[in-house]
């Protein structure tokens, strides 16, 4: 197939697009800077310069491909406090290029996250029938699983708040890292017994190969390796990792520590897998967040730079 891929150059798009190429596809990368035209074109990727504020943009590159895969987000916006912001941003580039496969059969697949389930499913698992009605980020999911009513072969993947690799230069791990740094100590909030899900980069890259490939329209996916890490192990394992304190912090003094992930850093998010991997016969196969933080390479200091 002939993929338009949107944040091609960017976290998990840099280890999708080598998955595709080798699976026998054509990438057609957005790109809205030079260095990342560059980084596409130096791994044969076919270059559509472009943002997500261009709407009729990813319409005609929707249009002129056979599928689309949704990874670009406005991050800067998330990191400002702006995250509602951001969302309905990407909203708007969901609405567009749907509109443009709109009665073609064409696949779509779109991000979302599991840490939405966290109201969804208070308390429990959260699963992949689980679904909100409204708020950022859960409007473009809905939206695009609506779209296979109209001709869409639409799907979402959730991702967990840990996507971690060595690609991973802005996420929350080195966010968290660059923090505790600053701070002087590695926090978690109360207990730290509330947990994160996790996935290794690769392993979310071939989630998304796969849903473009073969997953049936108006599904919902989950990227999940590992169900729930408890956070006071990821502090504990920066805190190894930089030779820092690691301490617990009350919830009014967390963002002291943690500035605007403090009330994130509090989520309970575990989630599961299991219909994702049945359905599309994926089984994660790289190394776990805690074995991937002792292995150092975020550890350095230009891993944790933003």
């Amino acid at each position: 197939m002939r993929l338009f891929v949107t944040g091609a150059s960017g976290h998990i798009g840099s280890a999708l697009v080598p998955d595709l190429l080798a699976a026998g596809h054509t990438v057609v990368g957005l790109a809205r800077s030079d260095a990342s035209a560059t980084a596409l074109a130096a791994v044969r990727v076919e270059v559509r310069r472009g943002s997500l504020d261009d709407l009729d943009g990813l319409r005609e590159a929707a249009t002129d491909a056979d599928g689309v895969i949704h990874l670009a987000f406005k991050h800067e916006l998330t990191y400002a406090g702006e995250f509602a912001r951001a969302a309905e941003y990407d909203l708007r580039a969901v609405e567009a290029i749907g509109a443009a496969l709109e009665g073609s059969g064409k696949p779509l697949v779109i991000t979302s996250g599991t840490a939405l389930l966290a109201m969804a499913a208070p308390g429990r698992l959260g699963v992949e029938t689980d679904v909100l009605q409204r708020g950022p980020r859960v409007d473009s999911e809905n939206a695009a699983i609506a779209m296979a009513a109209s001709g869409v072969r639409s799907s979402v993947v959730r991702l967990p708040p840990t996507v971690h690799s060595s690609l991973d230069h802005h996420g929350f791990m080195p966010t968290l890292i660059a923090m505790a740094r600053k701070s002087g100590a590695s926090v978690y909030v109360g207990d730290g017994t509330n947990r994160w899900p996790a996935v290794h980069t690769l392993d979310a890259a071939r989630l998304y190969r796969l849903a473009v490939e073969s997953a049936p329209g108006g599904t919902r996916l989950h990227g999940v390796a590992e169900e729930g890490v408890p956070f006071r192990q990821i502090a504990e394992a920066i805190g190894h990792g930089l030779r820092l304190p690691v301490t617990s912090v009350p919830p009014d003094e967390a963002a002291r520590y943690l500035g605007f992930l403090a009330a994130f850093a509090q989520v309970d998010n575990p989630s599961s897998s299991a219909a994702t991997r049945a359905l599309l016969k994926w089984e994660p196969a790289h190394a776990g967040l805690l074995a991937d933080l002792a292995e150092r390479h975020y550890l350095e200091p230009s891993s944790t730079s933003r």
